[in-house]
């Protein structure tokens, strides 16, 4: 049974829930370990149509303190973490090293969901327009980023590996079927196995319009082959969703030989059986 979620939010940024909520839920659920990993405060270039941005700003200290108190409370043996899924954002390094060292995090988890300043993972009408060429630049674009951000050394884990996929899943694997497109996967992913980084297993991709999980299973298997440790993540953005198909994602990770999860409390790596 996996015991481990890494990837929550909360009603910090545009979560649905508070912090003493998703925590309920999770140990109703049996996780052991659970981390917070709310959404970081970006540059103001960086938005989307619909933002959250101010709220986050403004609450983010109080996301901190909640967390850390619910954390310093812990008498049962559970486990609380204060992460960050903060924004690889190509050219804005100075920016993101002082967020991520402005708070005593036991985790950053880098997401990628900017191609320049296109949120692209924020409706599917961006896509329609696309040409071939167009989706399939993309994708280069996006694993070319995921080896920049594993090489920058900021990051723990790497979240939602092939969420580039969300609005394009067929058009996806045919370019990863491509020679040259499987070994930019995988130059990335063995980046981020230099690093010292896991990259997360995440149910978040079922919910969504790619119904799939993330990754798919040919970067599994690379994933595999290199050795890659592996995280556990719902990404849930409310109560109903913590945890949210972890049986599937233990019978899927099991499938390609993983029988350990990984989690980070101040940075340092630790091994938990699933």
């Amino acid at each position: 049974m996996i015991t481990v979620d890494l990837h929550a939010h909360t009603s910090h940024s545009h979560g649905q829930a508070t912090v003493e909520e998703m925590f309920a839920t999770a140990m109703d659920r049996g996780m052991e370990v659970f981390g917070f990993s709310e959404h970081s405060p970006r540059p103001l270039a960086y938005s989307y149509p619909r933002d959250y941005r101010d709220r986050l700003t403004a609450g983010f200290p109080r996301y901190v303190d909640e967390v850390r108190a619910l954390a310093a409370a812990r008498q049962d043996g559970r486990t609380v973490l204060l992460g960050l899924e903060m924004d690889w954002l190509p050219g804005q390094e100075p920016f993101t090293a002082e967020t991520i060292h402005r708070y005593p995090f036991d985790y950053i988890i880098g997401g990628i969901h900017f191609l320049g300043t296109w949120g692209f993972d924020c409706t599917v009408d961006d896509w329609k327009d696309l040409s071939p060429e167009q989706t399939h630049d993309a994708f280069v674009r996006y694993f070319d980023s995921l080896r920049r951000m594993g090489a920058s050394g900021m990051f723990n884990i790497a979240a939602h590996p092939d969420i580039i996929k969300i609005f394009a899943v067929d058009a996806f694997h045919e370019w990863l079927k491509r020679p040259e497109s499987r070994q930019r996967v995988r130059d990335a992913l063995a980046t981020l196995r230099a690093a010292g980084m896991a990259m997360e297993i995440s149910s978040a991709g079922l919910r969504k319009l790619c119904k799939e999980i993330y990754p798919c299973p040919a970067i599994m298997e690379m994933a595999r082959e290199l050795e890659l440790p592996i995280t556990f993540g719902s990404d849930a953005h409310c109560t109903s969703t913590v945890a949210w198909g972890f049986d599937q994602l233990e019978e899927y990770a099991r499938r390609f030989g993983y029988t350990h999860s990984v989690w980070f409390r101040k940075g340092v790596m630790h091994q938990r059986p699933f």
